[in-house]
């Protein structure tokens, strides 16, 4: 059995409306080489059980794949100790340019809108004195240290920043290529239209290649500005050849007439697999029929969307989603900004936040929520599944753990962290 094809989209903000050999515990000792040394060679991860299966067997690795063929002779030798195999998570909306992971606590000062929390930014981002590279830095190699494999990270574009948030996340995904996949989107949290400047630097992002995608916010309870802001950002994706990703918090007829025009200009673009909206707080709580229609929609344009999980009745509804071919990625959205002290970049933590605002307690919706986290996002970021069949990236962790369910509920530590063959984290810390 091969593993599943990338999809064709290759490639909050909460819920406020918009007013040893390779470093494993029993390895053999060698040093540490590096991440190409590792994935030119075999690697065998000797007696673990994927999945939490009953039985332990071999994981055989050769060229950052895994293989159904025997070991080649030489091969490196990591022990599992019958740890649980389960393939790495894809974390498809973060902002790491925000972040003051790793640094002095920030007392943070009431909010009653969007508004207020971008002025709080520009103060949070004017009073730090490690650059964005540093800061997005520590809390990507921390997100890999607790078993991320990808992750689409949207970097604040305004005239107030220029382009430093995108430069500083890309700094940061190039010391971190050997580790994780890294798409950057633009993200316009000032408003497109209603702060003059942004459109320039969103085109001149794309044109530079910087980013993968140019994002949006909100079209009309931020911007006021539906048709306008979705013209700029369809505009600049469709003469660059990048993405779209547009945060949506507005709720009912609101969201569902910026959904409606999202869906317009993607269809008429034909931009279908390359378009994502973010959130999307008009969705929960449609009436069924109503949902259907929108679903089949967003299933026909191929149009991916991305969720948080920020509570019961705005989580997106997942299944019903997937009914139509939608394709739903899982996020750890802000981590430690000026918007909130919560978050920690760890999907696996994520994924039991879903289990818990979505009450659910069977075994199989249990590991549900982790293949949302593993196999979501890779579909709404275009990779293929790291599914552990053979030919699927060899992109895993080794946790201590009974089976799947259990590990989603108790989180464990991610003892190994194997990134393309290459063990990239040991005893939750990253390797470098």
């Amino acid at each position: 059995m091969q593993s599943s094809p990338p999809s064709p989209g290759a490639l909050s903000r909460r819920t406020m409306p918009a007013g040893g050999a390779v470093g494993a515990v029993g390895a053999v000792d060698a040093p540490v080489s590096s991440a190409a040394e590792h994935r030119a060679k075999a690697v065998v991860f000797r007696d673990v059980r994927p999945f939490g299966a009953k039985r332990a067997t071999d994981l055989v690795v050769v060229d950052g794949r895994i293989s159904a063929g025997p070991a080649p002779r030489g091969a490196k030798v990591v022990e599992g100790d019958g740890r649980i195999a389960l393939p790495s998570l894809v974390d498809a909306h973060v902002h790491p340019d925000k972040t003051t992971w790793g640094g002095s606590w920030v007392s943070r000062k009431p909010a009653s809108g969007i508004a207020d929390y971008v002025a709080q930014d520009v103060e949070l981002f004017r009073s730090q004195r490690r650059s964005v590279a540093e800061r997005a830095y520590g809390l990507m190699s921390h997100a890999v240290a607790r078993g991320t494999r990808a992750m689409r990270a949207h970097a604040d574009v305004a005239p107030v920043y220029g382009l430093e948030g995108a430069e500083g996340v890309a700094e940061a995904r190039e010391r971190l290529r050997h580790a994780l996949d890294v798409q950057i989107v633009a993200f316009p949290q000032h408003g497109v239209v209603r702060t003059p400047g942004t459109a320039a630097l969103l085109e001149r992002a794309a044109r530079e290649g910087l980013v993968d995608m140019i994002g949006g916010i909100d079209p009309i309870g931020f911007d006021r500005a539906l048709d306008e802001q979705l013209d700029l950002v369809f505009g600049i994706a469709d003469r660059h050849g990048v993405g779209v990703d547009i945060h949506l918090h507005d709720r009912g007829e609101t969201g569902l007439k910026a959904m409606r025009g999202i869906i317009d200009r993607t269809r008429a673009l034909s931009l279908a697999g390359k378009v994502t909206v973010s959130h999307v707080f008009c969705l929960p709580g449609l009436p069924d029929r109503e949902l259907g229609s929108v679903a089949a929609d967003l299933g026909e344009q191929d149009i991916a969307l991305t969720t948080v999980a920020p509570s019961d009745s705005l989580v997106l509804p997942i299944a019903r989603l997937r009914e139509h071919g939608v394709r739903v990625g899982l996020g750890s959205d802000g981590v430690r900004d000026s918007w909130s002290p919560f978050g920690n970049a760890d999907m696996l933590h994520r994924a039991h936040v879903l289990g818990r605002v979505t009450d659910v307690r069977l075994d199989d919706e249990l590991a549900e929520c982790h293949r949302v986290a593993a196999h979501g996002g890779a579909d709404v970021m275009g990779l293929a599944h790291a599914d552990l069949e053979p030919g699927a990236p060899a992109d895993f962790v080794l946790v201590r753990g009974e089976c799947l369910p259990q590990v989603v509920v108790d989180v464990p530590r991610r003892d190994v962290v194997v990134h393309g063959g290459a063990v990239v984290a040991r005893d939750g810390e990253f390797l470098g």
